[in-house]
């Protein structure tokens, strides 16, 4: 089964190296395309409590686990600590609603969502200044936040913990200041934008590289317009040389850019709910690229990022946001 290509993780933990990413999915879109994951033998599973589906992904594994169709043992669940609970004295009580929604004991990685803080109204609306930005916490400490982390390992709540959208410098800090090293740090990946510093200097410290949108992200333009933002995202799937390369191994272009990054030795996480294309996702282990053709994906680095966090209008102030955006000098 395709879904069983692992990665090993520094702990010893085993990861499958493609698994189904879900951010912006209604409750109905998810249990469908969950079903149909896990149907085409997924195992691996991405989410977070910002993108307000654990509850609907939580109803499809009871499902599964009560009927049989799947051991727990075999299921790689992710979720991750908000950007709205960033703190120490949060983490526990986060990551046990995460495991109520998802009706679980455990996950296998647990992941700092992002290395900046926001405050938000008792209503759990985000606090806003007077200019109308996003209230930021600038007390965020990684650290500080890590000895909770770590003892979610310890109470056995997580198998692995981790980080996300993490630069070179906030990792190699945390590095300094752990028992318990990352096991991963998932951030944007994809041709456009390859990260080589960050990705190469994290297999250097074996902390592993997820790659969230793999295949760029068309959907999150939609997401932008909702915060007011017009900006053009590429479309990755139309790239004259990925879709030169599918034509020559018969393959689609998303199995093609895929198929760069596993071969990188790093983890993808694809979003899809498209049962046929659920399935192509997983089928890219039966062909190989050549030298030149990976000579070509690598001359594609454009530095550009789709999930720049502009819609978090004010986060730009945070001292640990390290992203360029429209709202940045």
């Amino acid at each position: 089964m395709a879904g069983t290509k692992f990665l090993t993780l520094n702990n010893g933990v085993k990861m499958p190296l493609i698994g189904i990413g879900t951010w912006q999915s209604s409750d109905e879109e998810i249990e469908t395309a969950i079903d149909a994951a896990l149907e085409a033998g997924y195992r691996h599973i991405d989410t977070a409590p910002v993108y307000g589906n654990e509850v609907a992904i939580g109803r499809v594994l009871k499902r599964w686990l009560d009927a049989g169709k799947v051991k727990r043992e075999d299921l790689f669940i992710v979720t991750k600590l908000p950007p709205i609970a960033n703190r120490p004295h949060e983490v526990e009580g986060v990551i046990k609603k995460s495991l109520a929604d998802l009706q679980l004991d455990y996950v296998d990685l647990y992941l700092i969502h992002t290395p900046f803080t926001l405050n938000i109204n008792e209503d759990g609306s985000f606090k806003l200044d007077k200019d109308g930005l996003m209230e930021v916490d600038v007390t965020t400490n990684h650290a500080a936040t890590w000895v909770e982390m770590e003892k979610l390992v310890a109470n056995g709540l997580a198998k692995s913990i981790g980080v996300s959208n993490f630069s070179k410098d906030q990792v190699a800090r945390l590095l300094k200041n752990c028992k318990i090293p990352p096991a991963t740090n998932q951030i944007e990946h994809h041709v456009y934008l390859q990260q080589r510093d960050l990705v190469d200097f994290c297999k250097a410290e074996n902390v592993a590289i997820t790659a969230y949108s793999p295949l760029g992200s068309r959907g999150i333009a939609k997401f932008n317009a909702g915060a007011g933002l017009v900006r053009d995202v590429p479309d990755l799937l139309d790239i004259p040389e990925v879709k030169e390369i599918a034509a020559a191994h018969g393959k689609s272009p998303a199995q093609v850019l895929l198929r760069w990054i596993i071969d990188t030795g790093v983890i993808a996480i694809p979003k899809s709910s498209n049962p046929k294309r659920l399935k192509e996702n997983l089928d890219i282990f039966d062909f190989q690229l050549s030298s030149g053709e990976v000579d070509k994906l690598l001359a594609l680095d454009k530095n550009i990022r789709v999930c720049d966090f502009a819609f978090f209008h004010g986060v730009e102030k945070h001292p640990e946001f390290t992203f360029k955006n429209q709202y940045t000098n």
